[in-house]
């Protein structure tokens, strides 16, 4: 692989310099992002005395533990289909938490694909992508709240459909935007998270293009 050489630093890869300079500028703007949906609480219905029962009564037995719900799945929707990720909070749980709490306040709703780069990766996140006028600094734009550790594991190197998050060189830096691989990318696996796994819609993600808009959510 070609190498280049910047003033005063050692040679990057072509594909990991490329991220970086995409990703994340050297102080992330604030971003304008949506207030926080509080969600109802839900009330537990009381369980009344049942009429003529005996004043003795055994006590009823508690209740089992309800089934773990499994990983937060991400779902991503565009005009041209829906994407699903599966998440890893065992090897990332705080990159994890970062981009599902980013999701509940809608921050990725309304955004833009702001890089393709086919056989390589498309990339979002960046609110700055809701201004057409801002488009010469799309890719430099975060939630103003970076993750602050690295999370990049040897479980999950890049293979095709891995999610990971995109950083300005060092992965504590990372924030909210992040990318979908199309295949596998041995030179990314030392510096960037992957947190997910595309479950389904990896055709939808490989036809997405530059200013494709989109909305997240987490599944029920």
């Amino acid at each position: 692989m070609k190498q280049v050489a910047t003033s005063g630093t050692r040679c990057i890869p072509l594909a990991m310099l490329a991220l970086w300079l995409a990703g994340c500028s050297p102080t992330p703007p604030e971003a304008t992002v949506e207030e926080p949906i509080v969600a109802d609480a839900s009330e537990s219905a009381p369980v009344g005395d049942t009429e003529g029962a005996p004043t003795s009564a055994e006590p009823s037995p508690e209740p089992s533990a309800e089934e773990p719900s499994g990983p937060p799945v991400l779902v991503v929707e565009t005009a041209k289909g829906t994407i699903e990720i599966e998440t890893f909070p065992e090897e990332a749980p705080q990159s994890v938490e970062h981009i599902v709490a980013l999701v509940n306040r809608r921050f990725y709703n309304g955004l833009r694909i702001h890089r393709v780069e086919p056989g390589f990766v498309v990339q979002f996140g960046d609110p700055q992508t809701r201004d057409m006028t801002r488009r010469a600094t799309w890719g430099a734009g975060g939630s103003g709240n970076q993750i602050g550790v690295s999370e990049v594991s040897s479980l999950h190197p890049h293979r095709l459909g891995s999610v990971a998050l995109a950083h300005p060189g060092d992965p504590t830096r990372a924030d909210s935007q992040m990318y979908i691989s199309f295949g596998p990318q041995p030179a990314l696996d030392p510096d960037f998270t992957v947190f997910g796994q595309v479950i389904s819609g990896m055709d939808v993600a490989r036809a997405l293009a530059l200013n494709d808009v989109i909305r997240i959510t987490v599944k029920p």
